[in-house]
């Protein structure tokens, strides 16, 4: 079994998710199987049955997904230590002068359009462990850059 790390937030997500599918997607897609059950004729030649046992298999597999990801969950909340680990924020300057502000999550709840970088990623990596000051080597698929963290925390 492998560890999750999620932020207190992240594992809220998730299980609203979780709880969402129990128990409203499970019904929807219980009566679109009804209804198409009732439809008649063969059950090969219906669509909407192929459809909806297809939805079905979806719902249920990210049901298991999600309680395998919550059962193995590590909450983790942003610390006050001087180096980059799970749940702090991170301020970083690129090469070109550019400079965001991450959030160094576990890979189940990595956003990068929301500034969640999976500390399972290339530059997530690459932060751990370092501090304010540091400059890091970054080795991503499209080639090695540099970063400089300007703020932990």
């Amino acid at each position: 079994m492998s560890t999750t790390y999620l932020t207190p937030e992240g594992y809220k997500k998730l299980e609203e998710e979780l709880e969402y599918l129990r128990t409203v997607r499970r019904k929807e897609v219980a009566q679109r199987l009804h209804e198409a059950l009732a439809e008649g004729g063969e059950l090969i030649e219906n669509a909407e049955y192929e459809a909806a046992k297809n939805e079905q298999a979806f719902v249920e597999g990210r049901i298991q997904e999600l309680e395998y990801l919550l059962a193995n969950a590590r909450v983790v909340t942003e610390t006050t230590a001087d180096e980059v680990s799970i749940g702090n924020k991170v301020r970083v300057r690129y090469d070109d002068g550019s400079e965001e502000t991450y959030t160094v999550v576990g890979a189940a709840e990595a956003s990068p359009r929301e500034g969640l970088i999976s500390n399972e990623s290339p530059l997530g990596q690459a932060l751990l462990g370092h501090k304010a000051g540091d400059e890091v080597t970054v080795e991503a698929p499209d080639g090695a850059f540099r970063v400089k963290i300007l703020k932990v925390g």
